[in-house]
Protein backbone atom coordinates (compact mmCIF):
# COMPACT_ATOMS: atom_id res chain seq x y z
CA UNK A 1 0.00 0.00 0.00
CA UNK A 2 2.83 2.60 0.71
CA UNK A 3 4.61 1.45 -2.25
CA UNK A 4 1.23 2.03 -4.35
CA UNK A 5 0.67 5.76 -2.71
CA UNK A 6 4.28 6.61 -2.95
CA UNK A 7 4.22 5.62 -7.02
CA UNK A 8 0.91 7.27 -7.78
CA UNK A 9 2.16 10.80 -6.05
CA UNK A 10 5.04 10.51 -8.11
CA UNK A 11 3.11 10.01 -11.51
CA UNK A 12 0.73 12.81 -10.61
CA UNK A 13 3.69 15.12 -9.93
CA UNK A 14 5.11 13.91 -13.54
CA UNK A 15 1.52 13.84 -15.18
CA UNK A 16 1.26 17.26 -13.77
CA UNK A 17 4.04 18.78 -15.05
CA UNK A 18 4.24 17.31 -18.49
CA UNK A 19 0.60 18.67 -18.94
CA UNK A 20 1.40 21.95 -18.28
CA UNK A 21 4.11 21.62 -20.58
CA UNK A 22 2.35 20.13 -23.47
CA UNK A 23 -0.37 22.47 -22.77
CA UNK A 24 1.30 25.63 -23.30
CA UNK A 25 2.92 24.48 -26.65
CA UNK A 26 -0.29 22.86 -28.17
CA UNK A 27 -1.64 26.86 -26.91
CA UNK A 28 0.99 28.96 -28.21
CA UNK A 29 0.86 26.43 -31.62
CA UNK A 30 -2.90 26.92 -31.94
CA UNK A 31 -2.72 30.65 -31.45
CA UNK A 32 -0.08 31.04 -34.15
CA UNK A 33 -2.54 28.84 -36.71
CA UNK A 34 -5.63 31.19 -35.45
CA UNK A 35 -4.14 34.28 -36.48
CA UNK A 36 -2.92 32.60 -39.67
CA UNK A 37 -6.65 32.30 -40.35
CA UNK A 38 -7.86 35.46 -38.90
CA UNK A 39 -5.12 37.50 -41.20
CA UNK A 40 -6.08 35.20 -44.22
CA UNK A 41 -10.03 36.63 -43.51
CA UNK A 42 -11.27 32.70 -42.08
CA UNK A 43 -11.68 33.77 -38.57
CA UNK A 44 -13.26 36.79 -37.16
CA UNK A 45 -10.72 38.56 -35.12
CA UNK A 46 -12.57 39.03 -32.52
CA UNK A 47 -13.20 35.31 -31.85
CA UNK A 48 -9.57 34.54 -32.06
CA UNK A 49 -9.24 33.17 -28.71
CA UNK A 50 -12.29 31.77 -28.98
CA UNK A 51 -11.63 29.44 -31.59
CA UNK A 52 -8.30 28.44 -30.04
CA UNK A 53 -10.05 27.62 -26.97
CA UNK A 54 -12.36 25.03 -28.96
CA UNK A 55 -9.50 23.66 -30.74
CA UNK A 56 -7.09 23.06 -27.91
CA UNK A 57 -10.11 21.73 -25.65
CA UNK A 58 -10.33 19.05 -28.75
CA UNK A 59 -6.84 18.07 -29.30
CA UNK A 60 -7.05 17.59 -25.02
CA UNK A 61 -7.50 13.93 -25.83
CA UNK A 62 -4.27 13.48 -27.49
CA UNK A 63 -2.42 15.76 -24.58
CA UNK A 64 -3.72 13.66 -22.07
CA UNK A 65 -2.82 10.18 -23.66
CA UNK A 66 1.26 12.31 -24.22
CA UNK A 67 1.12 13.30 -20.73
CA UNK A 68 0.23 9.86 -19.43
CA UNK A 69 2.71 8.24 -21.77
CA UNK A 70 5.67 10.31 -20.51
CA UNK A 71 4.92 10.45 -16.89
CA UNK A 72 4.66 6.62 -16.47
CA UNK A 73 7.75 6.33 -19.11
CA UNK A 74 9.44 9.01 -16.85
CA UNK A 75 8.77 7.78 -13.27
CA UNK A 76 10.19 4.16 -14.21
CA UNK A 77 12.77 5.77 -15.95
CA UNK A 78 13.77 7.19 -12.40
CA UNK A 79 13.43 4.28 -10.85
CA UNK A 80 15.62 2.13 -12.40
CA UNK A 81 18.11 4.60 -12.21
CA UNK A 82 17.96 4.62 -8.54
CA UNK A 83 18.05 1.05 -8.17
CA UNK A 84 14.61 1.20 -6.39
CA UNK A 85 13.78 -1.29 -9.54
CA UNK A 86 16.10 -3.50 -8.36
CA UNK A 87 15.06 -3.67 -4.40
CA UNK A 88 11.84 -4.14 -5.96
CA UNK A 89 12.85 -7.08 -7.53
CA UNK A 90 14.94 -8.49 -4.87
CA UNK A 91 11.89 -8.50 -2.57
CA UNK A 92 10.37 -11.14 -5.55
CA UNK A 93 8.39 -9.17 -7.39
CA UNK A 94 7.94 -8.03 -10.89
CA UNK A 95 6.64 -5.70 -13.66
CA UNK A 96 3.60 -7.41 -13.83
CA UNK A 97 2.99 -5.96 -10.35
CA UNK A 98 2.93 -2.44 -11.54
CA UNK A 99 0.02 -3.62 -13.60
CA UNK A 100 -2.61 -2.75 -10.64
CA UNK A 101 -1.29 0.86 -9.68
CA UNK A 102 -0.44 2.27 -12.61
CA UNK A 103 -3.99 1.44 -14.18
CA UNK A 104 -5.51 2.17 -10.29
CA UNK A 105 -3.72 5.92 -11.11
CA UNK A 106 -4.30 6.57 -15.18
CA UNK A 107 -8.24 5.15 -14.91
CA UNK A 108 -9.44 9.06 -14.07
CA UNK A 109 -7.19 9.99 -16.91
CA UNK A 110 -8.94 7.00 -19.07
CA UNK A 111 -12.24 8.36 -18.08
CA UNK A 112 -11.83 11.86 -19.14
CA UNK A 113 -10.06 10.94 -22.17
CA UNK A 114 -13.21 9.20 -23.20
CA UNK A 115 -15.86 12.19 -22.77
CA UNK A 116 -13.56 14.59 -24.50
CA UNK A 117 -13.20 12.01 -27.18
CA UNK A 118 -16.84 10.83 -27.54
CA UNK A 119 -18.47 14.30 -26.54
CA UNK A 120 -16.27 17.31 -25.89
CA UNK A 121 -14.53 16.98 -29.79
CA UNK A 122 -17.69 16.93 -32.00
CA UNK A 123 -18.91 19.58 -29.87
CA UNK A 124 -15.69 21.58 -29.98
CA UNK A 125 -15.82 20.99 -33.50
CA UNK A 126 -19.43 21.77 -34.02
CA UNK A 127 -18.78 25.46 -32.37
CA UNK A 128 -15.74 25.95 -34.65
CA UNK A 129 -17.68 25.50 -37.49
CA UNK A 130 -20.67 27.80 -36.36
CA UNK A 131 -18.32 30.30 -35.69
CA UNK A 132 -16.43 30.20 -39.34
CA UNK A 133 -19.92 30.15 -40.78
CA UNK A 134 -21.35 32.69 -38.91
CA UNK A 135 -18.69 35.13 -39.93
CA UNK A 136 -18.18 33.62 -43.49
CA UNK A 137 -22.00 34.84 -43.67
CA UNK A 138 -21.68 38.22 -43.57
CA UNK A 139 -21.75 40.39 -46.65
CA UNK A 140 -19.29 41.83 -48.93
CA UNK A 141 -19.12 45.46 -47.03
CA UNK A 142 -19.35 43.77 -43.46
CA UNK A 143 -16.25 41.66 -44.26
CA UNK A 144 -13.87 44.42 -45.57
CA UNK A 145 -11.62 45.90 -42.78
CA UNK A 146 -9.92 49.41 -43.05
CA UNK A 147 -6.68 49.52 -45.33
CA UNK A 148 -6.66 45.74 -45.98
CA UNK A 149 -7.21 44.01 -49.56
CA UNK A 150 -10.14 41.32 -48.37
CA UNK A 151 -11.40 38.79 -50.56
CA UNK A 152 -15.50 38.79 -50.86
CA UNK A 153 -17.25 35.21 -49.50
CA UNK A 154 -17.92 33.94 -53.21
CA UNK A 155 -14.17 34.25 -53.91
CA UNK A 156 -15.31 36.45 -57.02
CA UNK A 157 -14.70 40.34 -55.68
CA UNK A 158 -11.36 41.77 -53.88
CA UNK A 159 -12.43 45.00 -51.90
CA UNK A 160 -10.27 47.70 -50.63
CA UNK A 161 -11.79 50.44 -48.85
CA UNK A 162 -10.31 53.45 -46.19
CA UNK A 163 -13.44 53.46 -43.78
CA UNK A 164 -14.36 56.94 -43.05
CA UNK A 165 -14.40 57.51 -39.11
CA UNK A 166 -17.15 59.77 -38.85
CA UNK A 167 -19.60 57.19 -40.50
CA UNK A 168 -19.77 53.80 -40.35
CA UNK A 169 -21.70 53.52 -44.15
CA UNK A 170 -18.71 55.66 -46.03
CA UNK A 171 -15.30 55.43 -47.06
CA UNK A 172 -12.78 56.80 -49.24
CA UNK A 173 -10.39 56.00 -51.48
CA UNK A 174 -12.19 52.50 -52.56
CA UNK A 175 -10.52 49.99 -55.13
CA UNK A 176 -12.98 46.81 -56.37
CA UNK A 177 -11.81 43.86 -58.64
CA UNK A 178 -14.41 41.44 -59.65
CA UNK A 179 -14.62 38.57 -61.89
CA UNK A 180 -17.93 37.82 -63.21
CA UNK A 181 -19.60 36.58 -66.58
CA UNK A 182 -16.37 35.86 -68.65
CA UNK A 183 -15.41 39.53 -67.98
CA UNK A 184 -12.43 40.81 -65.33
CA UNK A 185 -13.56 44.05 -64.03
CA UNK A 186 -11.57 46.80 -61.61
CA UNK A 187 -13.29 49.75 -59.91
CA UNK A 188 -11.68 52.52 -58.23
CA UNK A 189 -13.16 55.48 -56.45
CA UNK A 190 -12.26 58.63 -54.62
CA UNK A 191 -15.58 57.48 -52.03
CA UNK A 192 -18.44 55.44 -51.74
CA UNK A 193 -21.49 54.93 -49.62
CA UNK A 194 -23.69 52.11 -48.83
CA UNK A 195 -27.62 53.40 -49.69
CA UNK A 196 -30.53 50.75 -50.19
CA UNK A 197 -32.33 51.39 -53.41
CA UNK A 198 -35.36 48.92 -54.17
CA UNK A 199 -34.86 46.76 -51.31
CA UNK A 200 -31.65 46.05 -52.29
CA UNK A 201 -27.80 47.30 -50.85
CA UNK A 202 -25.55 49.01 -52.94
CA UNK A 203 -22.36 50.78 -52.82
CA UNK A 204 -22.87 54.03 -54.69
CA UNK A 205 -19.18 55.12 -55.74
CA UNK A 206 -18.35 58.83 -56.44
CA UNK A 207 -15.78 60.08 -59.04
CA UNK A 208 -13.82 57.20 -60.17
CA UNK A 209 -12.32 54.81 -63.01
CA UNK A 210 -13.80 51.59 -64.48
CA UNK A 211 -11.32 49.25 -66.43
CA UNK A 212 -13.53 46.08 -68.27
CA UNK A 213 -11.32 43.32 -69.51
CA UNK A 214 -12.72 40.38 -71.44
CA UNK A 215 -11.14 37.29 -70.47
CA UNK A 216 -11.31 35.32 -73.71
CA UNK A 217 -10.59 38.13 -75.91
CA UNK A 218 -8.40 40.20 -73.95
CA UNK A 219 -10.48 43.60 -75.46
CA UNK A 220 -10.43 46.71 -73.00
CA UNK A 221 -12.30 48.95 -71.80
CA UNK A 222 -12.03 51.82 -69.13
CA UNK A 223 -14.62 54.64 -68.73
CA UNK A 224 -15.30 57.52 -65.85
CA UNK A 225 -17.87 58.13 -63.70
CA UNK A 226 -19.38 60.91 -61.75
CA UNK A 227 -21.39 58.11 -59.66
CA UNK A 228 -21.64 54.40 -60.11
CA UNK A 229 -23.74 52.10 -57.91
CA UNK A 230 -22.53 48.87 -57.12
CA UNK A 231 -24.19 46.05 -56.02
CA UNK A 232 -23.99 44.59 -52.40
CA UNK A 233 -24.02 40.46 -52.17
CA UNK A 234 -26.67 39.31 -50.02
CA UNK A 235 -25.74 37.70 -47.18
CA UNK A 236 -24.24 33.90 -47.52
CA UNK A 237 -26.81 31.14 -45.60
CA UNK A 238 -25.13 29.27 -43.18
CA UNK A 239 -25.01 25.92 -44.89
CA UNK A 240 -27.47 23.54 -42.65
CA UNK A 241 -26.36 20.25 -44.82
CA UNK A 242 -23.30 18.03 -45.42
CA UNK A 243 -22.03 18.67 -41.83
CA UNK A 244 -18.66 17.05 -41.16
CA UNK A 245 -18.44 13.79 -39.73
CA UNK A 246 -15.65 15.25 -37.12
CA UNK A 247 -18.79 17.79 -36.05
CA UNK A 248 -21.61 14.92 -35.24
CA UNK A 249 -22.10 13.51 -32.26
CA UNK A 250 -21.41 9.92 -31.37
CA UNK A 251 -24.78 8.78 -31.52
CA UNK A 252 -25.45 9.86 -34.78
CA UNK A 253 -21.73 8.32 -36.27
CA UNK A 254 -23.64 4.51 -34.35
CA UNK A 255 -26.74 4.90 -35.69
CA UNK A 256 -26.00 5.70 -39.39
CA UNK A 257 -22.75 3.21 -40.14
CA UNK A 258 -21.55 4.94 -43.30
CA UNK A 259 -17.64 4.82 -44.40
CA UNK A 260 -17.32 7.92 -43.43
CA UNK A 261 -19.09 8.22 -39.77
CA UNK A 262 -16.98 4.89 -38.93
CA UNK A 263 -13.97 6.38 -39.46
CA UNK A 264 -14.60 9.31 -37.63
CA UNK A 265 -15.93 6.49 -34.86
CA UNK A 266 -12.70 4.50 -35.12
CA UNK A 267 -10.31 7.76 -34.56
CA UNK A 268 -12.76 8.44 -31.01
CA UNK A 269 -12.35 4.89 -30.35
CA UNK A 270 -8.96 4.74 -31.05
CA UNK A 271 -8.11 7.98 -28.69
CA UNK A 272 -9.51 5.43 -25.84
CA UNK A 273 -8.01 2.54 -26.10
CA UNK A 274 -4.90 3.92 -27.42
CA UNK A 275 -4.58 5.31 -24.02
CA UNK A 276 -4.69 2.22 -22.53
CA UNK A 277 -2.10 0.70 -24.42
CA UNK A 278 0.47 3.43 -24.06
CA UNK A 279 0.29 2.86 -20.47
CA UNK A 280 1.54 -0.54 -21.00
CA UNK A 281 3.83 -0.11 -23.56
CA UNK A 282 5.94 2.42 -20.98
CA UNK A 283 6.01 -0.63 -18.91
CA UNK A 284 6.86 -2.76 -21.39
CA UNK A 285 9.30 -0.98 -22.76
CA UNK A 286 11.06 1.21 -20.29
CA UNK A 287 14.59 0.64 -19.28
CA UNK A 288 17.64 2.15 -18.11
CA UNK A 289 20.75 1.50 -19.94
CA UNK A 290 23.94 3.22 -18.66
CA UNK A 291 25.34 3.35 -21.76
CA UNK A 292 22.69 5.47 -23.55
CA UNK A 293 21.35 7.61 -20.43
CA UNK A 294 18.07 8.35 -19.06
CA UNK A 295 16.78 10.20 -22.26
CA UNK A 296 16.04 7.52 -24.44
CA UNK A 297 13.42 6.26 -22.87
CA UNK A 298 11.86 9.52 -23.42
CA UNK A 299 12.85 9.56 -27.29
CA UNK A 300 11.22 6.26 -27.14
CA UNK A 301 8.41 7.47 -26.22
CA UNK A 302 7.86 10.07 -28.64
CA UNK A 303 8.68 7.96 -31.21
CA UNK A 304 6.33 5.26 -30.48
CA UNK A 305 3.24 7.72 -29.58
CA UNK A 306 3.98 9.50 -33.04
CA UNK A 307 4.15 6.12 -35.07
CA UNK A 308 1.03 4.50 -33.05
CA UNK A 309 -1.01 7.77 -34.00
CA UNK A 310 0.24 8.00 -37.28
CA UNK A 311 -1.35 4.46 -37.59
CA UNK A 312 -4.18 5.52 -36.42
CA UNK A 313 -4.67 8.48 -39.05
CA UNK A 314 -4.00 5.64 -41.47
CA UNK A 315 -6.89 3.41 -40.88
CA UNK A 316 -9.16 6.13 -40.29
CA UNK A 317 -8.18 7.14 -44.35
CA UNK A 318 -8.51 3.20 -44.85
CA UNK A 319 -12.33 3.38 -43.06
CA UNK A 320 -13.00 6.30 -44.61
CA UNK A 321 -12.57 5.23 -48.69
CA UNK A 322 -13.60 1.63 -47.76
CA UNK A 323 -10.65 -0.33 -48.11
CA UNK A 324 -10.68 -2.02 -44.79
CA UNK A 325 -13.43 -2.45 -42.24
CA UNK A 326 -13.80 -1.01 -39.01
CA UNK A 327 -13.92 -3.77 -36.49
CA UNK A 328 -11.03 -5.53 -38.22
CA UNK A 329 -8.83 -2.48 -38.23
CA UNK A 330 -9.38 -2.38 -34.73
CA UNK A 331 -8.76 -5.23 -33.79
CA UNK A 332 -5.45 -5.18 -35.89
CA UNK A 333 -3.81 -2.07 -34.32
CA UNK A 334 -5.16 -1.98 -30.97
CA UNK A 335 -5.51 -5.89 -30.25
CA UNK A 336 -2.39 -6.27 -31.87
CA UNK A 337 -0.31 -3.61 -29.97
CA UNK A 338 -2.04 -4.90 -26.85
CA UNK A 339 -0.93 -8.35 -27.28
CA UNK A 340 2.41 -7.28 -28.38
CA UNK A 341 3.11 -4.83 -25.23
CA UNK A 342 1.26 -7.84 -23.14
CA UNK A 343 3.76 -10.49 -24.55
CA UNK A 344 6.89 -8.17 -24.21
CA UNK A 345 6.23 -7.24 -20.48
CA UNK A 346 5.71 -10.68 -19.84
CA UNK A 347 9.08 -12.17 -21.64
CA UNK A 348 10.60 -9.36 -19.39
CA UNK A 349 8.91 -10.13 -16.14
CA UNK A 350 10.43 -13.30 -16.01
CA UNK A 351 11.17 -15.05 -19.42
CA UNK A 352 8.40 -17.28 -21.81
CA UNK A 353 8.64 -20.70 -19.48
CA UNK A 354 7.80 -17.88 -16.63
CA UNK A 355 5.10 -16.48 -18.26
CA UNK A 356 3.90 -20.18 -19.50
CA UNK A 357 4.00 -21.02 -15.76
CA UNK A 358 1.76 -17.58 -15.30
CA UNK A 359 -0.70 -18.46 -17.35
CA UNK A 360 -1.09 -22.21 -16.44
CA UNK A 361 -1.35 -21.42 -12.28
CA UNK A 362 -4.40 -18.88 -13.40
CA UNK A 363 -5.70 -21.04 -15.61
CA UNK A 364 -5.75 -23.76 -13.03
CA UNK A 365 -7.06 -21.46 -9.97
CA UNK A 366 -9.96 -20.66 -12.71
Amino acid sequence: MLFDSSLRKELGRGFGATLVVLVTIVMTMMLIRTLSQASRGSVNPSEVMLVMGFTVLGYLPTILTLSLFVAVTATLTRMYAASEMVVWFASGQGLTAFIKPLYRFAWPVLLVIGVLAFLVWPWSNQQIRELRDRYQGRDDIERVAPGRFIESAGGQRVFFIEKDATSATSGNNIFIASTERGMETVISAQSGRLEVVNGERLLILDHGYRLETNIATGEMRVSEFAEYGHRVSPKVAVPTHNVSPRAKPTHTLLLEPTPPHLSELSWRLGQLLAALNCVLIALAATRVNPRVGRSAGLVFALFAFAAYYNLIGVGESWIGTGKLGMVPFMLLLHGGIFLLALGWLLARHGGWPHARRLLAGRRSAA
